[in-house]
């Protein structure tokens, strides 16, 4: 991270409340296809979430604690705060001296964005304005909340804009919470009603929804030069497993997710131009 940091456009999408087994197998299935085909290995990697709820986890990863790889450890981390005895710090992480990843790049010279999803990020009040008061430019309205049964359309649209209005040398940091596979999703389900309430298929139904429209925020991401992403889940969630219904407890189906960093290449113009074409008719 250490060449990264400076050279390429950084992008973290957190997928909020993905469950790992729901991602794991519409991969397999061929569901999500434009995910997949930036996940290594076509597969994505099973990590344990550093938090069970939005708030817990985005700080942690705020301060550098990605989700942990499930095998034991230790596993050195890509980003951290300068911390004496930490044993996941190594010679490749990208150390920093403010209290926050966010700061730290803002620091590094990165123009840092948030394009909020669910209410911690709505800046409707005090605790929903402390993660995105990390960052230079924060986003938010209610088209990207969880209500929105076009969530991620809007979100991916405020950071099209976002890289547009962006000077072509200033490096950019953009963080995206996609709202979609968080509670209600029912409407996400062809067939679905309300009174039935969400489930684990309409869940997947979510995720099939926002694989149609990430190809646009690949494409916007690595259209000014090549962008180091990270995708993952910040927590899952459960559907009557063992009992239990939502989050912010502890079981496997909470703290297990999916998870997958890679290199986003940028396209040439000619080919830049091809794939916005493409998007378009897609969206109509």
């Amino acid at each position: 991270m250490n060449e990264v940091v400076g050279r390429d456009d950084l992008l973290l999408v957190t997928l909020d409340t993905l469950r790992h087994d729901v991602a794991a197998q519409l991969a397999a299935e061929g569901r999500i296809p434009h995910l997949a085909a930036h996940l290594p290995g076509g597969t994505w990697e099973r990590r344990h979430a550093p938090g069970n709820f939005t708030y817990a986890s985005h700080q942690a990863m705020f301060a550098g604690f990605l989700p942990t790889p499930a095998p034991p450890g230790p596993h050195p981390r890509l980003f951290a705060a300068r911390f004496a005895g930490s044993e996941t710090t190594a010679g490749p992480t990208w150390v920093f001296d403010t209290p926050d990843l966010v700061s730290g790049l803002a620091g590094a010279g990165y123009r840092t964005v948030c394009v909020g999803g669910v209410g911690f990020f709505n800046r409707q009040g005090a605790l929903g304005s402390v993660l995105p008061g990390l960052f230079q430019e924060s986003h938010w309205e209610p088209e990207f909340g969880v209500a929105s049964p076009n969530s991620f359309e809007a979100q991916v649209a405020c950071a099209e804009r976002v890289v547009a209005g962006l000077p072509a040398e200033r490096r950019l940091f953009l963080f995206l919470n996609v709202s979609a596979m968080h509670q209600p999703n029912w409407f996400h389900l062809e067939g679905a009603t309300a009174d039935a309430g969400d489930s684990w298929e309409s869940h997947a139904a979510a995720l099939e929804y926002v694989d149609r429209h990430i190809g646009r925020l690949f494409d916007a991401m690595r259209s000014r030069r090549r962008c180091f992403a990270v995708v993952c889940s910040d927590h899952g969630t459960t559907y009557g497993d063992d009992g239990y219904t939502g989050h912010r407890l502890a079981h496997e189906a909470v703290w297990t997710v999916p998870y997958a960093q890679f290199f986003l290449e940028p396209r040439t113009a000619a080919a830049q131009a091809q794939a916005q074409a493409q998007a378009e008719v897609s969206a109509r």
